[in-house]
């Protein structure tokens, strides 16, 4: 098993936070239907993208729809995690490092629709909203972690 490289964004907007619910994972087998969580934006570095900041855009446009963004910081600290052993033989992988970044969204919404049908829904939350929605542990610690910098750079 080997590790994924991965990408994520922090997008904000005026004092909301981007988010998305992810419908599908996707596996060795192609992809496949589930529960649906809600998170940042994140995806797999593929071969074809030359830099992370590439990937991060890809993905933005992949899962919005939209190309309005501007990038606003590089974090220098990752999200690291394993998967649990039933995921890892699903996807072939035995953990994840995912490079985050922040983002500014500076579309009007209009432009806001998913190009992949992983992602069913796209919306702003306020903080409160966004800490009890996100469902995995390592992006709500990493943005815990991390808040003063995002704050401060709205």
């Amino acid at each position: 098993m080997k590790t994924r490289k991965a990408v994520g964004a922090i997008v904000t907007h005026k004092n909301r936070f981007l988010i998305v619910r992810k419908v599908t994972i996707n596996t060795r087998m192609g992809k496949e239907l589930q529960n649906g969580t809600w998170d940042f934006v994140k995806g797999r570095v593929e071969d074809e993208d030359e830099t992370a900041e590439a990937s991060m855009r890809r993905e933005l446009l992949e899962e919005t729809g939209s190309v309005a963004y501007t990038l606003k910081k590089r974090f220098n600290e990752t999200i690291s995690f394993g998967f649990p052993e039933k995921i890892q033989t699903k996807i072939g992988y035995h953990n994840q490092i995912t490079t985050m970044f922040h983002f500014e969204y500076v579309g009007d919404g209009k432009d806001l629709e998913a190009n992949d049908k992983e992602i069913n829904k796209i919306c702003f939350v306020h903080e409160q909203a966004l800490l009890s929605l996100l469902e995995h542990e390592e992006s709500k610690e990493f943005f815990t972690r991390n808040r003063s910098q995002i704050i401060s750079k709205k």
